[in-house]
């Protein structure tokens, strides 16, 4: 089974990858799943990263602090739960990044009254503030990221990515 890039060649990292797991005892080995999963999380790390270093750092977020603004300022009011499955973190990590966020002034905690059981996080008008002056630069990130594709591609990837995230309730 043979997997190759836009140029017919493979990445030096997916040959040392192929290479090492040849040799473990898998039954079928599919290379091209192990290609997509292996980029799908290099792209990943490396938006994560670039995001962090060159964006959020200027407003000392991290990446799971911005990813709650932005689902607050999406929602405007989410529960603790709901902030974490989107996070892909934690109801601890939420709690944690959410005592900084407060501390920043950014949003505020507000119990359920009628579930005392549930904390919904809103987001407060300086965080409101600082998320939309925010956005449009972490836009271009996004932008950038992508640009060696064509709209069409972007299109094409985007839908094949949400058929992943629909068939595997992520």
């Amino acid at each position: 089974m043979h997997i190759y890039n836009k140029d017919g060649e493979l990445l030096q990292d997916e040959v040392d990858t192929i290479s090492s797991l040849t040799n473990l005892p898998i039954d079928s080995l599919n290379l091209e799943a192990i290609a997509v999963v292996t980029n799908i999380y290099r792209v990943a790390q490396g938006l994560k990263n670039k995001m962090e270093q060159e964006i959020l750092s200027e407003y000392g977020l991290s990446w799971t602090s911005f990813s709650i603004l932005y689902d607050l300022w999406i929602w405007n009011s989410r529960e603790t739960k709901k902030l974490a499955a989107s996070a892909g973190v934690s109801k601890a990590t939420i709690s944690n990044i959410t005592n900084t966020l407060e501390r920043k002034e950014l949003c505020y905690r507000k119990v359920d009254d009628k579930d005392r059981r549930n904390t919904f996080v809103l987001l407060t008008d300086k965080g409101k503030k600082v998320i939309e002056e925010l956005y449009p630069r972490f836009h271009t990130g996004e932008v950038d990221i992508v640009s060696s594709l064509s709209v069409s591609e972007q299109v094409s990837m985007a839908n094949l990515l949400r058929r992943v995230v629909r068939e595997n309730e992520f």
